[in-house]
């Protein structure tokens, strides 16, 4: 395998293009899918804009839907500047090419490094913060071995595995995903870790705006980047509740590799990995074990998808559903998560005007999205 893929294609954002994206991803209420089903309906970011407080409003808000300004998208791209990092966009050409792939991928990450190494097929190696001598010294082999095999080596920066991850794979190329915005990183003890990264050969990540500290509730996404740029995840030592295990599961989910390093059954970091092992991962004990399985994917252009850009079309030209169809498609819903299809059958309704329904609802906080596409209506409606 050589050490670099392919450059993946990809179209570049026009300047105007960005602002609006960034403006779009920092509004009240607009995650990732809701930022793709405004592009894929409004056919541009600044249509999308436009059309907030409307969707808002027919979808029964409350209150005013606050949306970024121009000055507030220039002011980040301006720390951002002046931090050393910039935006990419889900269809540009260093936008990492297995994470534009999972469902919800965010439509722009803010990275600060050698971005060479998002072209390079990645591990995730992850696990338990309070690890053992011989848990991160294992970790450090997995890293240094696929890094010197080819892999870039993801991982969340946290202490313990992910610190000796790191380590283990500074010279060869490694990414840490961040919690809370690049400005913002945790653990403070890792700071001098991470400015050996981006000034190295390796890069930071985030999806957070600039500024922000990360939360207890944040960590749940930085993990869904590490398992989404990942054609495999290596769980070295992690508890039975830990956030490694999110890790694994959101790999399995995408349809990556799951590793687990095998453990003692009295030590409680290798609860969580040994449930892994009962659960169908595959088991590992050398870094060897992981090189040949990730080989033949590696090896395969497996994500060659069409690259996303904003369409031609504009979905202003659809007759906006009235009343009644909306009230028809509200009864449907609940608070038990039914896929989209099922509202399309069960109201009788086209599936344009069901699509639209569900966007204003959900630019009024009273959609909630489940994975798989599915939906419900938010708790207290």
């Amino acid at each position: 395998m050589s050490a670099e893929s392919a450059r993946p294609k990809g179209i570049a954002l026009s300047d105007r293009q960005r602002i609006a994206w960034l403006r779009l991803i920092r509004s009240d209420n607009v995650g990732p899918a809701t930022f793709r089903d405004l592009i894929n309906h409004f056919g541009s970011a600044e249509a999308a804009l436009a059309a907030l407080p409307e969707l808002s409003a027919r979808g029964g808000a409350t209150r005013a839907i606050k949306i970024a300004t121009e000055h507030e998208a220039h002011r980040e791209l301006e720390i951002a500047r002046r931090f050393g990092a910039r935006f990419i966009g889900i269809g540009e050409p260093d936008y990492p090419q297995a994470l534009r792939q999972i469902d919800g991928a965010p439509p722009l990450i803010a990275v600060k490094g050698d971005v060479s190494v998002l072209h390079r097929p990645a591990v995730g190696v992850v696990g338990s913060r309070n690890a053992s001598i011989s848990g991160a010294k294992f970790a450090a082999m997995i890293a240094r071995d696929c890094g010197r095999a080819g892999y870039a080596v993801v991982s969340g920066l946290a202490r313990g595995i992910d610190t000796a991850a790191h380590r283990a794979s500074l010279d060869t190329g490694t990414v840490a995903a961040l919690a809370g915005g690049l400005d913002q990183p945790y653990p403070p003890e890792n700071v001098p870790l991470l400015e050996e990264i981006c000034e190295g050969r390796g890069l930071a990540i985030s999806e957070m705006p600039f500024g922000w500290e990360p939360r207890a509730r944040d960590f749940p996404r930085r993990n869904r980047l590490i398992a989404g740029m990942s054609l495999g995840v290596a769980v070295v030592e992690a508890a039975t509740r830990s956030g490694s295990l999110i890790t694994a599961r959101l790999a399995a989910e995408f349809g990556r590799l799951v590793f687990a390093v095998p453990g003692s059954p009295l030590d409680p970091r290798c609860q969580g990995t040994n449930g892994l092992l009962k659960d169908g991962a595959m088991i590992i004990t050398s870094p060897e074990d992981v090189i040949e399985a990730l080989a033949p994917l590696s090896q395969l252009d497996l994500f060659s998808a069409p690259v996303a850009e904003e369409p031609a079309g504009n979905g202003n030209d659809l007759t906006p559903p009235d009343d009644s169809d909306r009230a028809r498609i509200a009864d449907a819903l609940g608070p038990t998560p039914v896929e989209v299809d099922d509202i399309i059958r069960h109201t009788g309704l086209p599936a344009p005007s069901v699509y639209l329904v569900l966007l204003e609802l959900d630019i009024a906080a009273r959609l909630h999205r489940h994975p798989g596409g599915m939906v419900s209506l938010a708790m207290g409606d």
